[in-house]
Order: structure tokens, then sequence, then C-alpha cells
């Protein structure tokens, strides 16, 4: 494999160009250990923009690991943005997420700027996803990849992603945040409820009180206050 940038240290670092990026403490849930898997949160604060949680899972003695990137933008009508990466027995996936939980139409020419970097990677073969819940609200400009030895090349898209959220997220108006929060409390309530492999190994190894933390109010800090 060729060096990989850490999803979550990237967005971190983007973001902190334009915001104050303040750790949230959430105690003994930043590290949670089961059956041979380990999983370790961080959950941020970004002033004038929203919430930010980069999650880790490490099992099978390092063979298999994750990372989990969310981005969820409270104070700006910006979509929902997922980073995912999984490398497991050699295979690497590259998951890079756009929904729309806005108030408004997100304009077409801003998730251009995501497709053409999705384009780029056309020779790559897309990672089969099943139908799902959200598949109505994901954006098509969302990059699905898997593959061998391709790590600098996901890293690469995965880094353009960003980059060009951040930009987009920085020039975004301001919107009613208590509504945009709403949105996004909407869909990580229906992430728990429906479930899914990552959601339900959770809430297998922990408990649904635990899950429901990670999810709603680590992951998108959409907790109801």
């Amino acid at each position: 494999m060729g060096k990989r940038r850490k999803l979550g240290a990237m967005l971190k670092a983007l973001l902190e160009q334009y915001y104050t990026v303040t750790p949230v403490d959430i105690g003994a849930d930043s590290r949670l250990s089961k059956s041979g898997m380990t999983f370790t949160t961080e959950s941020y604060d970004v002033e004038g923009a929203g919430h930010l949680c980069i999650l880790n899972m490490n099992a099978m003695l390092g063979l298999m690991k994750m990372e989990t990137v969310v981005l969820s933008s409270f104070e700006k009508d910006m979509p929902l943005f997922n980073l995912d990466w999984v490398s497991a027995f050699g295979n690497e996936t590259q998951i890079a997420e756009l929904y729309d939980v806005q108030l408004e139409p997100y304009p077409q020419e801003l998730l251009d700027e995501f497709t053409k970097i999705k384009e780029a990677d056309s020779d790559i073969a897309d990672y089969p996803s099943s139908p799902a819940w959200y598949d109505g609200i994901l954006y098509p400009c969302t990059y699905h990849k898997k593959g061998k030895k391709i790590t600098e090349r996901l890293s690469a898209a995965a880094s353009g992603y960003a980059e060009t959220f951040c930009r987009q997220l920085a020039a975004a108006p301001a919107c009613d945040a208590e509504a945009k929060k709403a949105r996004v409390r909407e869909f990580a309530e229906t992430l728990f409820s429906n479930g899914g492999p990552a959601v339900d190994q959770v809430k297998k190894l922990f408990g649904d009180e635990t899950a429901r933390r990670i999810i709603v109010t680590h992951m998108y800090g959409a907790a109801q206050e």
C-alpha cells in the first residue's frame, strides 16, 4: 500500500483554516472495546459551521481497519458530508458521500465540482452497494470505490472532496441553524432506527443506549438539547 492520508486529521486541518475547531469531551465513549473490536471517537464543535466527528475502528489484530468522518453543517445550508475508508485483507474501500439535508436546493454547479473528482477515477471499480433507505437523498456525485494498491489515488480523491466541501462551506450563506439541525437529526435518528452493518455492530456490542449516543450525539452532533 502507498501512503494514506488520515481522513479526520486532513478534514480537521482544512476546517481550521476557516473556523475555530474545539474538542468536545465525550467521556468513556471516546474509546469502546469489546470482542476484539476497538472504536475510538473524537467529537468537535466547529464554531460558525457545525459539528465534526472522527471515528476509527480496529479489528482482527489490525487486519481490518475503518475510519469514518462526518461533517454536519448547522449554520450553513450545506449537504451532510461523510467520508469512509475501510481496509480489509488488502482491499481498500473509499467512500465520499453528500446527502441532501438542506433547507433549500443545493446549486447543481457546486455538485458538479464533486462529480469531476469522481469521474477522474472512472477507471477504478465502483464499490457495489445494496439498496438503502437514504438512496433518495444521496447525491449522484457520491464516490464509492474499491480496489487493491490504489491507496494514493483514494487519498487524493478524499482530499479533493474535503477541500472542495470546505471551500464551498466557507462561501455558503448562513441559514436557520435550528431548522437545519432538525434535518440532520432526522437523518441521524433514521440511520439509528433503520440500522446497517456498522450501526448494527455497534448496537450488538454496546447496546442501544450507547449506540444512540455514538450515532446521534457524537457522529452527527444532532441530539435534542
